[in-house]
């Protein structure tokens, strides 16, 4: 059964993952590399994920034409959206919390590696009514 505690622990274990990319690779890359490095770094945790998951968006009930893509999906459970830019902006923000809903996924987690500390100022997670129906423990 899935958990507020699990997706807690979970997010924990993807923050803890992009600490480490950050420590190795530092601020100033490309997001795309970024990427790559949280793969193997997800690998070497043995954290399942979908990297690209493309995204469906149901309009009446027929599949619409899209290239919705999230950056990584997390045990189907947590979307992660990469970003290496200079400032967040709430565009970022809005399409998060809306892969969150097209997935139906619980909680979200928007990365940015162009920062000094990941834990600090890299990291925001959402999440939304998917999240707040489960159990907590």
């Amino acid at each position: 059964m899935i958990t507020q505690k699990h997706l807690n622990d979970l997010s924990f274990q993807i923050i803890g993952a992009a600490i480490e990319v950050h420590k190795i690779m530092g601020k100033g890359l490309l997001e795309s590399v970024y990427h790559q490095c949280m793969k193997e770094e997800l690998r070497l945790r043995n954290i399942n994920f979908i990297s690209e998951h493309k995204i469906p968006v149901i309009y009446k009930g027929k599949m619409m034409e899209s290239d919705f893509r999230c950056d990584l999906l997390i045990e189907n459970l947590i979307v992660i959206e990469f970003k290496a830019v200079s400032e967040i902006h709430p565009a970022f923000e809005a399409k998060l919390l809306n892969h969150m809903k097209l997935l139906k996924s619980p909680k979200g987690i928007l990365i940015n590696f162009n920062c000094f500390n990941i834990f600090k100022e890299g990291q925001k997670t959402f999440v939304n009514e998917f999240y707040k129906i489960l159990p907590k423990e």
